[in-house]
């Protein structure tokens, strides 16, 4: 079975109400920012609060990365291992990962991976998603968009688009921030967000 962005949302949809849970506040990273904009647009009344971080608004007013970004994700070849070694570099600016270069050793370590036909079908989802750029001014709860100025998997332009769109969002920006912001800055991301979260 193929996977949506839209269906995506409405399985999240699901489990908030077999929780019994009324309202959440939602942060969205990439793909599940898209996620997110789905689930405020169709289920308003269970997302609080909304952040979207590295993400999208989509359709024909998606800014593209480069090409070597689009190859190393359209590549499909090796183990799920293998697929997803060849897209960690691009999370982070490339000054960064040189005077880093056993930054990787600080990513949560996980018990288990996707499955490498699982990887394809969310692939998939995100790039046959329609988009939601024309319908993001039906979003009226506060909202913060973040995005790192070096974010080469989703550049930053797709965020500005985003803010702009949706009424009275705030735009933060981290200088040489890349798409993988919140292993790069923690600290300055858990601000952001918190200052977000803690204003009314």
């Amino acid at each position: 079975k193929n996977y949506s962005i839209e269906q995506l949302a409405e399985d999240t949809a699901g489990l908030l109400d077999v929780l019994g849970i009324k309202s959440v506040k939602v942060l969205g990273w990439s793909m599940g920012g898209m996620i997110a904009q789905e689930l405020a647009l169709n289920h308003p009344d269970k997302v609080n609060r909304l952040i979207l971080y590295g993400s999208t608004c989509g359709g024909n007013e998606y800014v593209l990365p480069e090409q070597e970004v689009s190859s190393a994700f359209a590549d499909k070849s090796g183990t799920a291992s293998e697929r997803v070694a060849r897209i960690t570099p691009f999370l982070f600016p490339e000054e960064w990962r040189e005077a880093d270069p056993n930054y990787y050793m600080a990513f949560p370590k996980s018990t288990q991976l996707t499955s490498n036909q699982t990887l394809s079908l969310e692939l998939n989802a995100a790039l046959s998603w329609k988009g939601s750029c024309e319908r993001l001014q039906q979003i009226y709860r506060p909202a913060l968009v973040a995005v790192g100025t070096d974010d080469s998997m989703i550049p930053p332009a797709n965020s500005l688009t985003i803010a702009e769109r949706i009424p009275g969002a705030w735009l933060v920006q981290i200088e040489d921030g890349g798409h993988g912001l919140m292993y790069q800055y923690p600290e300055k991301v858990s601000k952001m967000v918190l200052t977000f979260l803690e204003t009314r």
